[in-house]
């Protein structure tokens, strides 16, 4: 059923089928069907859903229609829907809404909630503690399993997660980590302590989501502890939360490689001015800095003079330069964010790109200088200098491509904006001096 038959469906009033066929549907599949429509058929749509169901729903919405439902709401369907909702959602969800919607969640909220929210928001951005929830399941360590069990079916109603069970101390420090499956197939009356694993890993509240999201994928874990600086748990972070910070960090460096700074709307709500104030800037930049490869050209004037034809054959030696490296640095920024690569390795990486790029400048040149003499009669002096400045480009833009990424890390900056226009202006400058030098030399009989 597509969305004009629902829209057909309201306007015939007909309640029961609606709801019918949005119970046959996933939390999902109904949450992208309710972002097509506005206003008033989507919050009629919306209170077609049972309570659970529809805070579930509420969840997965874009911003706008959560923002629309809740402006809409009484103070008792807010609360409804927001006691349903896990502490690390709301979070998300209070950071995008304006002050006044704010006031209304908050107002629908108990003090304790109220504590916990705001004690959330008060983490720095991109942290740990900024993405955790405050809903797991934690264990006393002189539990029997038994006692643990029947903690976990008490409880199980307002976790995000009880597969993976936390063993704290009295004053709530983290001492181990057991899984539901070990604790159901341990007898009744074993000690929790004697059975959990003691090798926690465990993140701080004010460790970067990065680095949150580099040790899940390491370790394989589908969820993980944040601690404060005594190792007392407040909370976990889950794999869902993770894929949205893969996503959020992966947006980030390609806009950075393409120079634009990163922001936080999508594309279409995103104004014009908005987006041309985020491009222009490095715009700016990189065409000022264009100023020096005009220098260059300017500065071996007469070797143009001389031999005219080879201003035809600047182009293709630029882009293959810039191509060459932005290639390579591509490759080194992702291996640095995936940390199969770090800074100690840098030799190992230079040495295998002056590698890489030899066996393709040679493969290149060849191919060059045999599609130069065979199709464009050009000299074979002109060609010779061609096909040479291709090798030594090709060699130097792949091992600098590599290489900036790893300076800007060692400087603790964020290796993706040495990719993409900084490394293409940069070679553009190197490849004319190359090309014009061998010109110099091997033309020196034609040059006046």
């Amino acid at each position: 059923m597509e969305n004009n038959t629902i829209q057909t469906l309201i306007n015939e009033k007909k309640y029961f089928e609606i709801r019918k066929y949005l119970n046959e549907l996933n939390t999902v599949e109904v949450s992208e069907l309710l972002n097509q429509f506005e206003s008033s058929e989507l919050i009629m749509i919306f209170r077609l859903l049972s309570k659970n169901r529809a805070a579930d729903v509420f969840s997965y919405l874009d911003t706008d229609h959560q923002e629309m439902i809740i402006n809409t709401m009484t103070d008792v369907e807010t609360k409804n829907i927001f006691d349903e909702l896990y502490f690390d959602d709301i979070v998300d969800i209070i950071e995008e809404m304006p002050s006044n919607v704010v006031k209304k969640i908050l107002k629908n909220t108990d003090a304790k909630d109220r504590h916990l929210i705001n004690q959330l928001l008060k983490y720095p951005d991109n942290s740990a503690g900024s993405i955790m929830t405050t809903e797991y399941m934690d264990l006393k360590k002189d539990m029997t399993v038994s006692q643990a069990i029947s903690k976990i079916r008490n409880t199980v109603e307002d976790m995000e997660n009880v597969y993976t069970c936390y063993v704290i101390d009295e004053v709530r420090k983290l001492e181990g980590v057991i899984s539901l499956k070990e604790l159901i197939t341990s007898e009744d009356d074993v000690p929790v302590q004697s059975i959990m694993n003691k090798n926690v890993i465990s993140v701080h509240t004010n460790d970067d989501q990065e680095k949150v999201a580099e040790i899940i994928k390491k370790y394989n874990l589908i969820v993980l502890p944040v601690t404060d600086d005594e190792n007392r748990l407040l909370g976990i972070i889950t794999i869902d939360d993770i894929m949205d910070v893969v996503e959020q960090e992966a947006t980030e460096d390609f806009h950075k490689m393409a120079g634009i700074s990163p922001v936080e709307e999508s594309y279409l709500k995103t104004s014009a001015f908005t987006m041309a104030r985020q491009r222009i800037s490095w715009l700016i930049v990189l065409m000022i800095s264009a100023t020096f490869t005009g220098r260059i050209i300017k500065s071996y004037e007469d070797v143009l003079q001389s031999v005219v034809i080879l201003s035809s054959f600047i182009p293709m030696l630029m882009d293959t330069g810039g191509n060459a490296g932005a290639q390579s640095s591509t490759i080194v920024v992702r291996a640095l964010a995936l940390g199969e690569v770090n800074i100690k390795d840098t030799f190992k990486i230079l040495r295998k790109e002056f590698l890489i790029s030899f066996i393709v400048a040679i493969v290149l040149a060849a191919i060059n200088f045999l599609r130069i003499i065979s199709l464009t009669k050009t000299p074979l002096n002109v060609a010779i200098t061609v096909s040479v400045t291709l090798v030594f480009v090709v060699i130097i833009s792949k091992i600098i491509g590599a290489f900036l990424p790893i300076i800007a890390k060692t400087f603790k900056m964020d290796p993706a904006i040495m990719a993409g226009p900084l490394i293409t202006t940069i070679l553009d400058a190197l490849t004319l001096t190359i090309y014009f030098r061998f010109a110099a030399i091997f033309l020196s009989n034609i040059i006046k």
